[in-house]
């Protein structure tokens, strides 16, 4: 059965969504940005470096979303999950790596640091990764009687249970 809401009750449920993303991204760029230094010290290039953070950062977020931020991770269609969140991330993850490195490369004063490129390539990758897991990955918000691996929706604040 489906519930209808409120345009008001929707857009809010959109903006916690939203935001749940967002808090999960810091944890991503917290992850990324470990690991990049973590690669520097231990002598690898910038690019190499990175290419390993995003890597990891992105097998974090897609467990922390899928667990706790859209609900949604199940155990018979992990797999499949794990390949759509990764394929609509990837455009977002490439353009983000892309900028970081043409950043990095161009030696332009302020942008050209480490931390400064990382963080506008993370900002330009939200906005695409949202919209990919939004729209692609895990669907519009409906009913909570849904069948398992049925397309999700997001957490509420209300919502209390994870489903795995």
């Amino acid at each position: 059965m489906v519930h209808a809401q409120a345009p008001d009750a929707h857009a809010h449920n959109e903006w916690l969504t939203a935001a749940k993303f967002g808090a999960v991204g810091c944890v991503g760029f917290l992850t990324d940005i470990t690991v990049l230094r973590i690669g520097l010290v231990c002598g690898l290039s910038p690019l190499i470096a990175r290419m390993i953070s995003l890597t990891c950062a992105m097998q974090v977020t897609f467990l922390i979303n899928g667990l706790l931020v859209f609900r949604c991770l199940h155990r018979r269609t992990a797999l499949r999950q794990w390949l759509s969140y990764m394929s609509s991330n990837g455009l977002g993850n490439l353009c983000n790596y892309l900028i970081f490195a043409g950043l990095v490369v161009s030696r332009w004063p302020i942008v050209s640091r480490h931390g400064t490129a990382l963080v506008i390539g993370s900002l330009t990758a939200y906005t695409i990764n949202y919209a990919g897991c939004r729209l692609l990955v895990f669907g519009k918000p409906h009913a909570r009687g849904r069948a398992p691996g049925a397309v999700c929706e997001p957490v509420v604040a209300s919502d209390a249970a994870l489903e795995v």
